[in-house]
């Protein structure tokens, strides 16, 4: 029996057009963890990696905390030619090598462009701006990717308009449903996948409502399903 939200998922991604094709290649395996398969294989933030999975070209850790830079889970996927990347803070917490990144800063990593970006809370103590803690937008296959990590609605993120953007939508310790589609429309990405749900916090009903927000904005809102 399907659930709500596996109905609404296949609701969301029907008829997509073009946005389906940007995120067939997506895979998300729960919380912040996405696999984009390229080529190159692109992982963020491992965590928690259920079943076989394929091994990483690139790494790519958005901050500290345990649900996000996870060794055991980094280490299940990493290959003797995986590219380990991350904030200043990761450093320590991962098997060497590990390639600094701060906001702001490009580099070709893994034969791909990727940028990495702010990620802080704006009224919350959990990922302070100082910390240096990131986002990362990144091209595969032609398809612009963003991902938020964790973080507010914060002015770092207008006039990013990439192809296809993550965003947590839990609340608590990131974005609400509510902040997140306001973010979505000053992000103004073609597509938008929820995330941060279903495992230390959040629910179902957090994608749900994130979607519902988005109805008529003309962005494609993809649900997808953890794998």
């Amino acid at each position: 029996m399907r659930t709500m939200l596996g109905v609404l998922s296949l609701v969301l991604a029907a008829g997509a057009g073009e946005a389906g094709d940007m995120t067939s290649n997506v895979h998300w395996l729960g919380h912040d963890t996405f696999r984009i398969d390229g080529p190159p294989v692109v992982y963020v933030d491992p965590y928690q990696l259920a079943g076989d999975q394929p091994v990483a070209d690139l790494i790519l850790i958005t901050h500290g905390h345990s649900d996000h830079c996870s060794p055991a889970d980094v280490a299940r996927v990493r290959g003797p030619k995986s590219v380990v990347v991350g904030p200043q803070e990761i450093v320590g917490k991962l098997a060497a090598p590990v390639e600094v990144i701060a906001a702001g800063e490009t580099r070709k990593l893994a034969g791909i462009d990727v940028r990495a970006v702010p990620a802080y809370n704006t009224d919350k103590k959990f990922h302070p701006k100082a910390d240096g803690k990131v986002g990362f937008v990144f091209v595969v296959a032609g398809v612009t990717y963003y991902h938020a990590g964790d973080t507010d609605h914060i002015p770092e993120m207008a006039g990013l308009t990439p192809d296809v953007a993550f965003l947590p939508v839990s609340g608590t310790y990131v974005m609400t449903a509510d902040e997140a589609a306001a973010a979505t429309r000053a992000i103004r990405p073609k597509t938008v996948i929820p995330m941060h749900y279903g495992s230390i916090v959040g629910s179902e009903a957090d994608a749900s409502r994130f979607a519902e927000l988005l109805a008529g904005s003309g962005i494609q809102v993809v649900v997808k399903h953890k794998e």
